[in-house]
């Protein structure tokens, strides 16, 4: 066949096109973004709790980036700003996420502080959420007769508190609310200066 060697030429070109377009020229253009002012690095148990947030898969229903208002409604949700490059500095890998089955979650340590509430919503998301589709996590906690001194109690609502027990959170459950608490894009961000 002698359309062969144009055929394969072809489709080197078109590949080569799409990297420089898709994977180099974006690289470039973001690879020195500075942090933002505002912006912490994680601390260890804030890291440890990324890495159950990744293990229970809660990337596969929660974003963490909003859109800016010309692409959809998510500044009238009350999910915070758009976000920006720079957000992004010191997450790896990035857990953008793709779906949104639940809320975006970039800015959820602003509009959820309270770690019992987080305790609580993730032991049983509907004792707080009615209409949630999270499931629980009840293997991130232990129910017991009776807390020792040094555990930490989950307050829960009292339809969804175990007659007679207590909830007490475990040590990796208590890092994911850390980082989930972590999760707060409200500093200022300013346009980049010109060159």
């Amino acid at each position: 066949m002698e359309n062969e060697p144009k055929l394969v030429t072809g489709a080197m070109v078109t590949f080569s096109i799409a990297v420089v377009a898709l994977v180099l020229i974006p690289y470039f253009q973001i690879r020195d973004v500075p942090a933002p002012e505002g912006l912490k690095p994680y601390t260890s148990a804030e890291l440890r709790g990324r890495e159950v947030y990744i293990a229970n898969g809660c990337v596969y229903c929660h974003t963490q980036q909003p859109r800016d208002s010309s692409f959809g409604p998510d500044a009238k949700r009350g999910w915070g700003r758009a976000a920006v490059a720079g957000d992004y500095v010191y997450d790896r890998p990035h857990l953008l996420g793709s779906m949104r089955t639940g809320p975006d979650l970039f800015n959820i340590g602003v509009r959820q502080p309270s770690a019992d509430w987080q305790l609580g919503h993730l032991f049983q998301p509907r004792g707080y959420v009615k209409e949630s589709t999270m499931p629980s996590f009840p293997f991130l906690f232990d129910v017991k007769d009776k807390a020792d001194k040094d555990e930490v109690v989950v307050h829960l609502p009292p339809d969804v508190q175990p007659q007679g027990k207590v909830v007490v959170a475990k040590p990796e459950v208590l890092d994911l609310v850390k980082y989930l608490q972590s999760l707060k894009r409200n500093y200022p961000v300013l346009p980049p200066e010109p060159k």
